[in-house]
């Protein structure tokens, strides 16, 4: 049985962190350190527009000696970002943040946005999966 996105949620919940388009990063990174997250859902007027990740901030912020007091999150965000379904397998979730180089991935269902995935909650999920088949086979070859 091929795990899906929908797994990974229910595994670890639905909670989503969220900051607002006019926050500024420092907000934003002091929300990032008190949910130990190192990316936030961003909103406008409470509407998923794009996501902010430390990578964010470490290139867009400090490469370019900005201040994270006095950017916005909508000056460095990654706006429209690629998302997924609940429905896709975990298999197809490594191989887009794989070749896309993403560490983070909203996970949106029929428009509405439903969660988050790391690239650690997808590796999490392939170990789960190959441990269940290890023992699948030695159950099967021990009969």
């Amino acid at each position: 049985m091929q795990k899906t996105v929908a797994n990974i949620i229910d595994d670890k919940g639905r909670e989503i962190w969220a900051i607002d388009v006019a926050d500024s990063v420092y907000e934003a990174l002091e929300m990032m350190a008190d949910k130990n997250v190192g990316a936030l859902v961003v909103t406008s007027d409470g509407t998923f527009c794009g996501i902010l990740s430390e990578r964010d901030y470490a290139r867009k912020v400090i490469l370019a000696s900005k201040g994270s007091r006095k950017t916005s999150v909508s000056e460095i965000m990654t706006p429209d970002p690629i998302t997924v379904e609940s429905s896709d397998t975990v298999a197809s979730c490594m191989q887009l943040m794989t070749d896309k180089r993403f560490r983070h991935l909203p996970v949106v269902d029929d428009g509405d946005l439903v969660g988050i995935i790391s690239i650690g909650d997808v590796v999490r999920a392939v170990i789960e999966e190959q441990k269940f088949l290890i023992n699948q086979l030695e159950s099967y070859i021990t009969g």
